[in-house]
């Protein structure tokens, strides 16, 4: 008997949801959109900074630096100044991110064998940008360096540096990006879902019917909580596809096993959203609650900044989120083929978390109608 009303209930949630053809509208499009754009609006690449050389260096040394920098595949154009306020005034208008400063005496400083330097500064305003280019700039100086006489003399002495890169060999932003992406896209259609899905209810007039209907607690949470988990593992799937074969990420770990992490998640990130419903009398009221959680969701996982470099007393707050765990898995199901014993290691908060904001949403229904 309690499997055919939930089953009655789980039906129609899912037609309430699918039966609007603006509301799967919003299902298909939004998400598709939001993980196209992002992948190649939110990149840490830099490809066309604009940098601006003051050359006093009459000299051919100050020439073959230009010509490099100018060479560089990060740098789009060089403008050239004649004064130092030129470069004030293009790094206060942020024309260019970067300025190379060459004083008069540097080929006669590498002619003679002496240290001869190479002034660079950075528009701090773009910090990730500015040391990005930085490092290039630099990379371009100590090859010049290696190929002055000085340098050259040294080369038999010195000692090279091979970088190695793991899990990322060309060290493309999308492929760390775009499966971060997967869950927060998931987590803003399971928190509005489900939000919106008993806000709906209390507007209509139908919510306190279906309270003191036979149904119990455990049953209106199960019927409210699987068509958005439902809804939510079939956009991940989409979205598996498209990072695949649209952006070439490899998936080098079990499917089974991000399935079986995005299942917990999405319960987790749904007691999340019934508990905000709870709450909410209207749906607009849903929305702006869902999003409050949302925002500082996405800034406390870990996807834009490392939680290591958060003030020590934010940190122990990261581990309520459920986005922080779920990045862990799918970042490592992607990448690295994350072993099962990890993925558990992860899913075990997720499973606490879910406990947690399940159990409280419940309590928030029964206090309701008492």
């Amino acid at each position: 008997m309690g499997g055919v009303r939930l089953r009655a209930i789980v039906v129609k949630e899912m037609l309430a949801i699918l039966r609007d053809p603006r509301g799967r509208l919003i299902l298909i499009v939004p998400p598709l959109v939001q993980l196209l754009v992002f992948s190649f609006a939110a990149t840490l690449d830099v490809t066309r900074a604009s940098v601006m050389v003051l050359n006093q260096d009459q000299g051919a040394w100050g020439s073959e630096l230009v010509q490099r920098i100018a060479a560089a595949p990060v740098v789009a154009e060089v403008l050239a100044a004649h004064h130092p306020a030129e470069i004030r005034a293009a790094l206060d208008t942020q024309r260019v991110i970067a300025a190379v400063e060459i004083g008069p005496g540097f080929s006669r400083a590498i002619a003679a064998r002496q240290p001869a330097e190479v002034g660079v500064i950075l528009d701090g305003r773009r910090s990730n940008a500015a040391q990005i280019v930085s490092g290039d700039l630099g990379q371009i100086v100590a090859g010049l360096a290696a190929e002055t006489p000085a340098g050259t003399r040294v080369a038999g002495r010195s000692v090279s540096l091979a970088a190695r890169d793991w899990f990322n060999p060309a060290l493309l932003s999308q492929w760390a990006m775009v499966p971060g992406l997967i869950g927060i896209i998931a987590l803003l259609t399971g928190l509005v879902l489900t939000a919106l899905s008993v806000a709906r209810e209390r507007e209509s007039g139908t919510f306190d019917q279906l309270m003191v209907s036979p149904l119990r607690t455990h049953e209106i949470l199960l019927g409210k909580m699987l068509p958005p988990v439902a809804i939510g593992l079939a956009q991940i799937g989409v979205f598996i596809v498209v990072a695949v074969f649209g952006f070439g990420i490899p998936l080098r770990g079990s499917l089974a096993l991000l399935y079986g992490g995005a299942v917990v998640y999405l319960a987790a990130v749904v007691g999340l959203g019934l508990f905000v419903s709870a709450l909410a009398t209207t749906q607009q009221q849903a929305i702006l609650g869902a999003f409050l959680l949302m925002v500082p969701m996405i800034l406390l996982s870990g996807f834009a900044t490392p939680i290591e470099n958060m003030p020590a007393w934010l940190q122990p707050v990261t581990l309520l989120d459920p986005l922080r765990y779920f990045l862990v898995i799918v970042k490592g199901v992607f990448l690295r083929d994350l072993p099962a014993a990890e993925v558990a290691a992860n899913t075990l908060p997720l499973a606490a978390i879910a406990v947690l904001t399940l159990g409280g949403a419940a309590w928030m229904f029964r206090s309701r109608t008492e």
